[in-house]
């Protein structure tokens, strides 16, 4: 396995139609969106994702979800005293714990636990792989239904009152996921080119097995996947100007946005950088 030796950057296109891509908690579980009415999805969310397609891949993770558990540990102390809780010292720490888990090894993690085998001090290890928090292409219409429900939850003499609720969604939208791998922190964890790999099919099949009643099968697609592959290890370009390549814009004759083909997707060539298309599924 080779450790990855240039940059990469990455934008994902994802369509939401009829779906909340991300719900806020804080707001009754509406679809996130800022100030602008740009819908958003946070970073959090998009690894999270991610993390459950790397599982599907057979890789072992270390931050699991708990219906997705598939090692026995109820906590993520116990999945790190199970592996790395007997190493006393850092950097064997941190070294073990990336070669155990692809999602340390990828995004990082703080190993912040009590206990006098470690003296209470923590471990951080900072990934290779950071993630934007994605932003829609064109400001969102959020939507709301009022929802009831009307069968008992428990035997009763006669039937209970029905119980009210709101679900809301994206009407549509077009999200732009922004990313990128950092080839001196892949050094330091070990991500190597397979990892990379490993992440661009993740980006490519990112809904796969999520579909929910938030988000039903199909209502969440990955348009497309712009993998951009640099030819030394800092890049030939700041990966700013990298994502400002992928240029989306309105169609003249569109005022609403209701499918993908209501936008002009332009790449622009940089010259010297390669850049790799997959369409999503």
């Amino acid at each position: 396995m080779s450790v990855l030796q240039n940059k990469i950057d990455f934008v994902v296109l994802v369509s939401a139609s009829m779906a909340n891509p991300n719900g806020d908690p804080l707001d009754g579980n509406r679809p996130r969106n800022d100030y602008n009415g740009f819908g958003e999805i946070s970073d959090v969310c998009i690894k999270r994702k991610i993390r459950n397609r790397m599982q599907d891949q057979g890789c072992k993770i270390f931050v699991q979800s708990e219906d997705r558990c598939d090692d026995g540990y109820a906590s993520l102390s116990d999945r790190a005293k199970a592996t790395v809780g007997k190493i006393k010292k850092r950097d064997e720490y941190a070294q073990k714990a990336c070669e155990t888990w692809a999602d340390v090894r990828a995004f990082g993690q703080v190993f912040a636990f009590d206990g006098k085998d470690q003296g209470g001090v923590s471990v951080g290890v900072r990934g290779p792989v950071s993630i934007h928090q994605a932003v829609s292409v064109s400001p969102v219409e959020v939507r709301s239904i009022q929802i009831t429900k009307s069968v008992n939850g428990t035997t009763k003499g006669k039937r209970s009152t029905d119980t009210m609720g709101m679900k809301h969604f994206v009407q549509f939208g077009l999200y732009k996921i922004k990313g990128s791998i950092n080839v001196q922190l892949a050094e330091k964890t070990g991500f190597t080119e397979e990892d990379a790999n490993v992440l661009k099919e993740c980006l490519r099949t990112l809904f796969v097995n999520d579909a929910s009643s938030a988000r039903p099968d199909g209502s969440m697609e990955v348009i497309k996947v712009y993998w951009w592959k640099h030819n030394c290890k800092i890049g030939q370009y700041s990966s700013a100007e990298v994502h400002r390549s992928l240029q989306i814009t309105l169609k003249d004759t569109v005022q609403i946005p209701a499918a993908v083909e209501d936008y002009e997707i332009v790449r622009l060539n940089l010259e010297g950088l390669s850049c790799e298309e997959l369409d999503g599924i």
